[in-house]
């Protein structure tokens, strides 16, 4: 492994943290720590993608024991900074007091984000045989549960 993977996989998982972080803040919950298993599922699915770049979860639905985002862009450009903020701003279609989404739309990206109990996250991005770009984050305890606010 060069010097230059390394630091661009380094500088990829500090950006994916200090963006999730930022937006828990938002909702004074506690910062997510960075879990280095997780990272190694995230790269392992990531890995599995790279050669279709399909929008697609790494286990079946209800299948599995971790929270997980995915996200896909159009081109090489796109960054942690650029999934993080899409999933974000799902924020404008989470209603608290109903505890849900706007009919119609997408926020599960957003409150698994924001998740109290949710400690910690492993992320990773690849650019895709195509040249698109898939991102993956892994969440541990996951979030989302139905009945439960996210803080």
């Amino acid at each position: 492994v060069s010097k230059q993977l390394c630091f661009r996989c380094a500088a990829e998982s500090l950006e994916f943290l200090f963006y999730h972080n930022l937006v828990r803040a938002s909702k004074w919950e506690l910062p997510l720590a960075w879990d280095f298993q997780l990272e190694k599922y995230a790269r392992w699915w990531a890995g599995q993608r790279k050669g279709d770049c399909r929008l697609e979860h790494s286990f079946p639905e209800g299948g599995f024991q971790l929270g997980e985002n995915i996200y896909w862009g159009s081109g090489g450009g796109w960054r942690p900074v650029d999934a993080v903020g899409a999933w974000a701003d799902e924020e404008k279609y989470y209603d608290y007091a109903a505890n849900s989404c706007a009919d119609g739309e997408v926020c599960g990206h957003y409150t698994q984000i924001v998740w109290r109990k949710t400690t910690r996250v492993g992320c990773a991005r690849v650019v895709c045989d195509g040249g698109d770009v898939f991102m993956t984050c892994n969440y541990d305890p996951p979030g989302n549960y139905v009945g439960e606010r996210p803080y």
